[in-house]
Order: C-alpha cells, then sequence, then structure tokens
C-alpha cells in the first residue's frame, strides 16, 4: 500500500467548504440574533396613552399624582353607550378603554398617525373632564387660540 502525502489544495478540494477541522459541519451559534421587537396595536395604544399622560402631568400640576391606566372594555355601558374612560376623582384614576377608543372611533384617514392623535385625543378628553376643563385648555399656550 502506498501512501503519499497530499498538498493542502488537494486536501481542501475533497472537503465540503462548510466543514469544520474535524470534517463536520458547522454548529449553529447558542445565541440566535435578536427578533424584531414586537409592535402590537397594544403596544402602540400603551405608548400613545402613557406619552400624551406624561405630557399632561408635566403641564398641570393637578395631574401628577393621577394614575392614567389602560383596560380593554368597561365592565358596563352606561345611558350615553359604551364609555371611552371612566373617571375615578376619590383614588385619581383616569381608565382609558382600549377596544371602545380603537374600534369605535372614527378615523379622517386610516394611517398611524391618525390613530395616535386619536388615542391622545381621548386622553385629553378625559383629563379635560377629570378637571372640570375644555380640552382645549389643556395644551400649553402656543396652542391657545383666543
Amino acid at each position: 500500500m502506498a501512501w503519499r502525502r497530499t498538498r493542502m489544495s488537494e486536501r481542501a478540494a475533497r472537503r465540503a467548504p462548510r466543514h469544520g477541522r474535524h470534517g463536520r459541519e458547522g454548529r449553529s451559534p447558542v445565541v440566535r440574533p435578536p427578533l424584531p421587537p414586537l409592535d402590537t396595536r397594544v403596544e402602540r395604544f400603551d405608548i400613545a396613552v402613557g406619552a400624551a399622560a406624561e405630557f399632561l402631568r408635566s403641564a398641570w400640576t393637578d395631574l401628577r399624582e393621577v394614575r392614567f391606566e389602560v383596560a380593554d372594555m368597561p365592565a358596563a355601558t352606561d345611558a350615553d353607550g359604551i364609555p371611552r374612560w371612566t373617571i375615578l376623582r376619590d383614588a385619581k384614576r383616569i381608565i382609558l378603554y382600549r377596544l371602545p377608543i380603537e374600534r369605535l372611533s372614527h378615523l379622517h384617514r386610516n394611517d398611524e398617525l391618525h390613530r395616535r392623535m386619536m388615542i391622545e385625543s381621548a386622553v385629553f378628553r378625559a383629563a379635560a373632564e377629570y378637571l372640570d376643563r375644555d380640552p382645549w385648555d389643556l395644551g400649553p399656550e402656543r396652542f391657545r387660540f383666543f
């Protein structure tokens, strides 16, 4: 049996290019690449409510200790139909209902900007009801028209 030494180029040609140094296929990494962040309607709703609530808290001292909460649906309807929010002044809470706000509001244009504006307007109207003011009074001075 003749033994012959092969050159490096001959060995490389015989082996598949993906094999490791022991002839096995390479292993997958333990840590996969990160998944894209979840972008759901619920998360977008929560972010819009949180941003509007933080703006209102910074602008109005009466709202600094008020908790803005999000629930899916109200427990019951009232005389006006399905409420979009509930005001609990004694507990210093404003509860916004996601499903009635999203599904029963009519958008001028069905895109992300108008959906966010609709959510923020509900937050402003609920805060205005809590403060017994007009929603247009809650904006900063530069947005007020006299």
